[in-house]
């Protein structure tokens, strides 16, 4: 028997519909949903950074699931980025496959391009809690981080919370902000800012997605009542956690022991517990995180290899529909079976 493996480049991806914003939301919130009814294994991404976890300057990262249900399929992401990639032209910052099995017979399926695939299920699972616990009515939205995930960040903002008038999209670079509104001119208003603190002063929801290694954001620039997200590991100063009313991850187990985040340092100074959080895949299943208006709301993800396998088993499906791809074999005749 010859295992066959549907291979699917970047553009296959894009043309399996990668680039629908509805789609990706609705299958992410399914992902956590199913976690959270134990339908999903789900365990702890594994860092390994060059030349080391603490200062890296690349690195790789696994990230297996096994989902259950009417997706019933087994795989992996494996995640890289590079520091050197910056300075390449025409090169992205990350790099990530995913790779699909079969969950019986654990032949390999699939193996898919997983770069645009990270950058739309990062700002999905944003959505997903922005559609949760953005004050009802907001009018702006705060994006701090004008890169890839800046992009589909605002297109998960546009669907995740239909009031939204006004973007103020944030980057140290402001041509890479302007860069962004103009391309979303017509659809939202996106105003280009280079500074947070006046960016987010009319904003009821702030939104990071940056790549910074330290703080920056401070807890006396935001309203006291508002929704932040925060998509990394560091541009938020503790007193935004520490403080905050409610707080949501999307896993705590992963969070709180990947080194190099907040919440991962918070815990370790013995300043934050499981008991004072709530986890994504609970909120989804009916637990309410936003009590009332005056609530502050913290929500922090670290990403996670369910939803990356779940939207492309969606597109892999797709893809046998629309008879894109290229059939590769992984072998022909196996030796020493």
């Amino acid at each position: 028997m010859k295992p066959e493996i549907l291979f699917l480049k970047q553009e296959d991806v894009i043309k399996a519909g990668l680039l629908d914003m509805k789609m990706v939301l609705a299958e992410t919130e399914k992902t956590f949903k199913m976690i959270g009814q134990n339908q999903i294994i789900n365990p702890t991404k594994v860092f390994m950074g060059m030349p080391s976890n603490e200062n890296w300057d690349s690195y790789c990262m696994s990230m297996p699931a096994y989902i259950g249900g009417d997706v019933d399929t087994a795989g992996f992401k494996w995640a890289a980025e590079s520091k050197a990639n910056a300075q390449l032209e025409g090169v992205p910052y990350g790099i990530d496959i995913v790779i699909l099995s079969d969950p019986k017979t654990v032949f390999p399926k699939a193996i898919l391009d997983g770069t645009i695939t990270t950058a739309m299920r990062t700002s999905a699972t944003a959505g997903v809690m922005a559609k949760y616990n953005a004050l009802k009515g907001t009018k702006v939205a705060c994006l701090v981080g004008a890169g890839v995930i800046g992009r589909t960040m605002i297109m998960a903002m546009m669907e995740a919370v239909p009031t939204l008038e006004e973007i103020h999209m944030v980057d140290l670079v402001k041509e890479k902000a302007e860069g962004l509104a103009k391309e979303f001119d017509g659809k939202i208003k996106v105003i280009p800012y280079t500074d947070v603190k006046e960016a987010v002063k009319d904003a009821q929801l702030l939104v990071t997605e940056t790549t910074s290694r330290k703080p920056f954001i401070k807890k006396e620039w935001l309203k006291p009542n508002m929704t932040v997200i925060q998509m990394e590991g560091q541009s938020c100063e503790e007193g935004i956690l520490l403080t905050a009313d409610r707080v949501v991850l999307d896993n705590w187990s992963q969070m709180s022991h990947l080194v190099g985040i907040l919440v991962h340092e918070l815990y370790e100074a013995g300043k934050l517990k499981k008991e004072d959080i709530v986890e994504l895949p609970e909120m989804v299943n009916g637990v309410q995180v936003r009590q009332n208006e005056d609530q502050f709301v913290y929500c922090g993800s670290a990403g996670v290899g369910s939803v990356d396998i779940a939207i492309a088993a969606k597109l892999y499906e797709n893809a046998k529909k629309m008879g894109i791809g290229q059939k590769l074999n992984l072998w022909d005749n196996p030796l020493w079976v």
